[in-house]
């Protein structure tokens, strides 16, 4: 059996000086925590943590169609998105099934930057390059142009004010603009993962360590920590944000997954899984699929990815994502569950971890929402 040596970010050895304990994430050597991972959650929902996120997929699409292949390729408006905004969207099979869900910055009119996540960025890649075909654009692979730092948390936008003079102020969410951070040439994004606000920072690998240095610094006095995967995960878990190969994988559509609303029919032109999407919508309105709800633990107990969620002996949806929430003090989940129990404060839901029926309320998502 042959392996591969894992791939290290630009800031593995600073990681390391840190004593961070690393993890395989699809195929890069990455930090899960530093210490506590309660602690790290913690201090972004209440000051601010630093996160890598180097491992995701960057690739640029550029030249004059490049708004009207992307519109073919996805499954949303992009060419309505304005220069400097930022767009969540999907990339679909022709069969509707979800290939990755995808933020697309729109850099310039005829430039966008794609960010895939790391364990798609591939597929990304060869799905944009093979739509391509056709249309006066270029699809290019940045993964190795970037280093990727986000600060996440309600102290995040002082500490990166100390260290630019960019409009941060006039900076919405889901929008970028290119400044300069602690010296460094950055496009700034007010986009994240974890439920709070903050920013991501695209820059040159050479410049990573330098900017996760000036970060720290400047937010010592809010008590800002270095963080790993393993709180991002609460962290997204208690905002309900869908998780590739949890919530999201081939086999569901978007409207299966509660989020038809990323596909855009009204958009000009044909689009990769059009058909199969418009059927799948007609679908979700006439029998609704199992819908994406939340769970909270009435007990301690844990679910995890592929328990079975029960009601009345039967099995009637399945866990996709579960941990316990530092938030809440009680163990979460996010299951796909029969839409006859879908609703707020249906009784007698539990889950079966490990042949006990475990009582969960189910809830709307998501179970945390930062107060503006």
């Amino acid at each position: 059996m042959s392996s591969t040596a894992l791939r290290r970010t630009a800031l593995d050895a600073l990681h390391r000086s840190l004593g961070a304990t690393m993890t395989d994430f699809a195929g890069w050597d990455m930090p899960l925590r530093y210490g506590s991972e309660r602690d790290e959650h913690l201090a972004v929902r209440n000051r601010a943590g630093l996160f890598d996120l180097s491992h995701m997929g960057e690739i640029t699409v550029t030249g004059p169609q490049a708004a009207a292949l992307l519109d073919y390729a996805l499954v949303g408006n992009i060419g309505g998105v304005k220069v400097g905004r930022a767009r969540y969207t999907m990339i679909c099979r022709a069969d509707g099934g979800i290939l990755d869900d995808l933020i697309v910055y729109r850099l310039a009119e005829a430039e966008y930057m794609i960010v895939a996540n790391a364990s798609n960025a591939q597929v990304v890649l060869d799905a944009l390059t093979e739509r391509a075909d056709g249309f006066d654009a270029d699809v290019r692979d940045d993964r190795d142009a970037y280093a990727l730092i986000a600060v996440q948390g309600p102290e995040s936008p002082g500490i990166l004010k100390s260290l630019t003079d960019a409009d941060l102020d006039g900076l919405k969410y889901y929008a970028g603009l290119p400044g300069t951070v602690a010296g460094v040439p950055a496009l700034i994004a007010r986009t994240g993962y974890t439920g709070e606000d903050g920013f991501e920072l695209f820059v040159k690998p050479e410049h990573a360590v330098a900017l996760w240095q000036a970060l720290t610094e400047a937010g010592q006095g809010v008590g800002l920590v270095p963080c790993g995967l393993s709180c991002r995960d609460t962290l997204r878990l208690e905002a309900g944000m869908p998780l590739y190969g949890h919530e999201l994988s081939t086999s569901l559509t978007p409207f299966d997954a509660g989020l038809g609303r990323v596909v855009k029919f009204d958009k000009e032109g044909d689009f990769v899984g059009r058909e199969a999407l418009a059927e799948a919508a007609e679908r979700a309105a006439s029998e609704p699929p199992r819908v994406l709800v939340g769970l909270i633990a009435e007990g301690r107990r844990v679910p995890r990815a592929g328990y079975a969620v029960v009601a009345g002996g039967a099995v009637i949806g399945e866990v996709t994502s579960g941990a316990p929430s530092p938030t809440l003090g009680r163990p979460i989940a996010m299951a796909y569950v029969d839409a006859a129990h879908a609703a707020p404060g249906t009784p007698g839901v539990g889950v079966d971890i490990r042949g006990s029926h475990e009582p969960y309320e189910v809830v709307a998502l998501p179970f945390y929402k930062r107060q503006k």
